[in-house]
């Protein structure tokens, strides 16, 4: 019987990208792989009762440092790997000219005020895009001038983001690399002056300590040798997103690709 193996996904299409990846990378090493999605919060409390081995992929040190370290109470955590290197971002459109808006400090000019779209559409609350959207509204006085900020499912984000290009209409996008939206859209990001939006982070596979020897030595190696990057991520979730294709067999052909 194959050694089984629980992975917690975070229920994002982009993080479904990575964790299927590694699920191949598993599967080739003899492992039979359940995946469980959940939110960001629900994911991390799931691995830190252990009822998933690892956590695909954890964003360190801004976006997820505080639910890493809460799991570490209990138990510690092996890092292996590095996924891409993700961060957030506030955009705009590229047909919004970088003299209107550059700067999250821009939006409160009378001019951009009238054409700006005041409703900035997220994610779900747990994100950290979403954290800090929230905290960009507050510490820029964008809610003095109409600014709202409202959390939701991917494709509320998304698809508000999709319409409004489609209509040339100006909006504030909260994002960040990797997404597949990067793949056909140029979007442009704007200055955050009071870097309210964290830092470039690593996307990370994180093992349970007491899992680990589940693994040997040369397993745990390859897995710590896992490279993707931000374009490769989104490139393979517009594939799934956006033309419809199989997850599994989209990162598949791409690790083939590789070999």
């Amino acid at each position: 019987m194959k050694p089984s193996i629980a992975i917690g996904v975070t229920d994002l299409s982009f993080h479904h990208v990575a964790a299927s990846l590694v699920t191949h990378t598993l599967n080739d090493m003899g492992f039979e792989v359940t995946r469980h999605y959940a939110p960001h919060q629900d994911n991390f409390a799931q691995l830190k009762a252990g009822k998933v081995d690892m956590l695909s992929s954890a964003w360190l040190p801004s976006s997820h440092g505080a639910c890493k370290e809460e799991v570490e109470t209990v138990v510690p955590l092996l890092e292996l790997g590095l996924h891409y290197e993700p961060y957030a971002l506030w955009g705009v459109p590229d047909y919004v000219p970088e003299s209107s808006v550059s700067q999250v400090s821009d939006l409160l000019k009378d001019d951009v005020i009238s054409k700006m779209k005041h409703d900035i559409q997220g994610i779900n609350p747990g994100a950290g895009i979403s954290r800090f959207s929230k905290k960009m509204l507050e510490e820029y006085g964008l809610q003095e001038a109409g600014y709202r900020f409202h959390t939701g499912s991917e494709e509320d984000c998304f698809g508000t983001y999709e319409r409004a290009v489609a209509n040339k209409e100006w909006i504030v996008v909260p994002l960040w690399k990797p997404q597949f939206l990067h793949y056909k859209y140029t979007i442009r990001e704007i200055a955050d002056p009071k870097g309210l939006l964290g830092v470039v982070d690593r996307a990370v596979l994180l093992l349970r300590q007491d899992r680990a020897a589940l693994f040997t030595p040369e397993q745990l190696e390859v897995l710590d040798k896992l490279r993707f990057s931000n374009d490769i991520i989104a490139a393979l979730d517009y594939q799934v997103c956006r033309e419809g294709k199989d997850l599994d067999e989209v990162t598949q052909d791409w690790l083939n690709s590789q070999s």
